[in-house]
């Protein structure tokens, strides 16, 4: 029987949990596996009584990270759809920001005013997208992350937040002609 262990936050156990233990069994449900969840240290172990699909495993475990990055059980359930993966971005790797002040001002900055930065983010990629602790969590198919982990990293750096809307708008607007065109990916800079 395949087994996965993850450590999630304490304060995130409740939302995995759900309601009644709504959550845990929907995710069950939908992943075909057994989720064993100790409350007290956070630690989720995830199994499959089907040896000859891991792929439930590694989705219920993707769902469980999710959820423990600040995704909603709605929101993480996206992880279900073929080709659609979680990423994770370190804001003090990217940053190299170690104070509480900065890592709030560069939350900040992700969020914007009433979330309009990352909503926009959001629209332009195609991702959903979770900012919870010192982590920015992306679910989305591997181009939208791509593109979404480059409009983070380079709002982490210091971009202006129209320069990183217009290189998201001219990336989607690339991608949505070479599939018009039935090409794979027009090259950047052409």
């Amino acid at each position: 029987m395949p087994t996965l262990f993850v450590r999630i936050p304490e304060d995130r156990v409740g939302v995995l949990i759900g309601p009644g233990g709504k959550t845990k069994h929907d995710v069950e449900q939908r992943t075909k596996t057994h989720l064993v969840i100790d409350p007290s240290d956070g630690g989720v172990s995830v199994t499959s009584p089907d040896e000859s699909d891991p792929l439930g495993v590694l989705q219920a475990r993707d769902m469980v990270l999710a959820i423990a990055r600040g995704f909603s059980p709605e929101r993480a359930a996206r992880l279900m759809k073929p080709d659609t993966f979680l990423g994770v971005i370190d804001i003090k790797r990217v940053t190299g920001r170690r104070q509480k002040g900065q890592m709030w001002r560069v939350r900040s900055r992700l969020i914007g005013q009433n979330g309009k930065a990352r909503s926009r983010i959001e629209e332009l990629s195609g991702c959903s997208m979770s900012i919870y602790g010192n982590t920015v969590a992306l679910i989305g198919q591997e181009k939208q992350l791509e593109r979404a982990t480059r409009a983070v990293e380079m709002l982490l750096r210091g971009s202006e937040h129209s320069v990183v809307f217009h290189m998201l708008a001219r990336l989607r607007d690339d991608a949505a002609l070479a599939a018009a065109m039935g090409t794979a990916e027009i090259p950047e800079g052409e």
